[in-house]
C-alpha cells in the first residue's frame, strides 16, 4: 500500500509530531508498505507523485530535511497563505491512505481532515466533524455533560475580557488553568493562590484567545485508548514530580507509565466504559484517547479526548496495545484498517 505518513506542521507540538511520524513511517516500512514521510506545511518541490512510493526510501534523510526548517517556520507563515506545502496534495492524492500523525492545531482539529473529505483523499483518525468538537475542550466538556460523561466542572475565559481573579469567576483554589484547543499540556497550570492565577492568564493568553479554568481533581490520572469503539487497556500515568506537563510527557524517566493499570476489575470497567461513551459523545471514529482523574473515592473525571494521540513505541496508545499482545507494527497497521472504512465525499 502506498501511504503518506502526514507529519510536522506548524503547531506547538510540530516536535513530538516528526517523532510520531518517522516511527509510524518506520514500522509500516517494516510491514512491507511503501511510506514516506512528508510534513505538511514545510513539503518539498522536489515530490513526484509518480516516483515518490518505492521500496527503496532513506527515511533518515528526509527526517533531516524537515528538521532543517524547525526554525524557520515563524517566517515561512508570515510569507505564505497556504498551509500545505510543496508537492503535499499532490502525493496525497496519489496515495492509498495518509496516515496523520499531525498534532495539535492545523492537524488534529478538523480542518485537514475537512479538505481531505473534498478531495477524496483517505486518511487515518477521526472525520474532521468529531476532530473539531473533540479539540475544543469548550464544547468537549459541554457534550460531555450532555451524554452523561463526568468531566470536572470549569468556565470558560476570553483574552478580549481582560484577566480576571479566580473570585470574580466563582472558582476555587486550586484549580487548573489551560488552553481551550491545545495539545501535550501546552500552555497548562495548576494554580494555588490567585498571583498564580493572574500569571497562568497571561502565559495562556500568548498561546490561545480562549482558556478553560476548571475543577482541580486530586487523585491519580489514567488513560484510555478506544480503537474501532473498543476499549483497550488502561494506563496509569504517575509523575515523579509535578503533574503530566510537555517535560514529563517526552523527556524519558520522568514519568511512570503502569499498564494495564492496578486497579480494581470494577474501576477498569467503569473507566473503559466512560471512555466508549466519550468517544461517541464527541462522534469519534477510528481511534482516540480519553485522558481521566479518579479521586479517592473513585470518582471519574473525564479531561479531554485526543483524536492524535502521540504514535512513538513508548507512547500510550502502543502501551496499551502491547498488553492485548499487539505489537507497534501491527498497531500502526490496525490503525489504517479501522481507517479504511471511510467514505469520503467522492466517493
Amino acid at each position: 500500500m502506498k501511504v503518506v505518513v502526514l507529519a510536522g506542521g506548524t503547531s506547538t507540538e510540530r516536535a513530538v509530531s516528526i517523532v510520531s511520524g518517522t516511527d509510524v513511517c518506520r514500522a509500516l516500512r517494516k510491514k512491507g508498505h511503501q511510506a514516506i514521510l512528508v510534513d505538511v506545511f514545510v513539503g518539498n518541490a522536489d515530490l513526484d507523485p509518480a516516483r515518490a512510493f518505492s521500496d527503496v526510501y532513506d527515511l533518515d534523510a528526509d527526517v533531516a530535511y524537515i528538521k532543517s526548517f524547525d526554525d524557520r517556520i515563524p517566517a515561512m507563515r508570515a510569507e505564505r497563505r497556504s498551509f500545505f506545502g510543496p508537492g503535499v496534495l499532490e502525493v496525497c492524492k496519489a496515495a492509498d491512505m495518509v496516515f496523520l500523525a499531525l498534532h495539535g492545531a492545523c492537524g488534529e482539529d478538523g480542518r485537514i481532515q475537512a479538505a481531505f473529505e473534498l478531495m477524496g483523499i483517505s486518511y487515518t483518525g477521526s472525520g474532521y466533524f468529531g476532530s473539531a468538537l473533540a479539540m475544543d475542550k469548550t464544547v468537549a466538556k459541554q457534550l460531555f455533560r450532555e451524554n452523561g460523561v463526568p468531566t470536572p466542572d470549569g468556565t470558560v475565559l476570553h483574552k478580549k475580557d481582560g484577566l480576571v481573579s479566580a473570585a470574580q469567576i466563582g472558582m476555587k483554589l486550586p484549580c487548573v488553568v489551560k488552553t481551550a484547543c491545545g495539545g501535550s499540556s501546552v500552555g497548562v497550570c495548576i494554580v494555588h493562590t490567585e498571583k498564580e492565577f493572574a500569571r497562568a492568564l497571561e502565559d495562556g493568553f500568548t498561546y490561545e484567545d480562549q482558556l478553560v479554568a476548571e475543577q482541580y481533581i486530586q487523585g491519580r490520572e489514567l488513560t484510555a485508548a478506544v480503537v474501532d469503539g473498543v476499549a483497550y487497556p488502561i494506563v496509569e500515568i504517575a509523575p515523579i514530580s509535578g503533574f503530566y506537563d510537555y517535560k514529563n510527557k517526552y523527556e524519558p524517566g520522568s514519568t511512570v507509565e503502569t499498564c494495564p493499570a492496578n486497579v480494581s476489575e470494577e474501576l477498569t470497567r467503569r473507566i473503559q466504559e466512560c471512555a466508549v461513551r466519550a468517544y461517541h459523545a464527541l462522534r469519534l471514529e477510528c481511534y482516540a484517547r480519553m485522558d481521566f482523574m479518579v479521586d479517592e473515592e473513585e470518582r471519574i473525571y473525564c479531561l479531554e479526548a485526543n483524536t492524535l494521540p502521540g504514535m512513538t513505541p513508548t507512547s500510550l496508545i502502543p502501551q496499551e496495545a502491547a498488553a492485548l499482545g499487539m505489537s507497534y507494527e501491527d498497531l500502526c497497521e490496525k490503525l489504517i484498517e479501522v481507517s479504511m472504512g471511510r467514505k469520503t465525499v467522492n466517493e
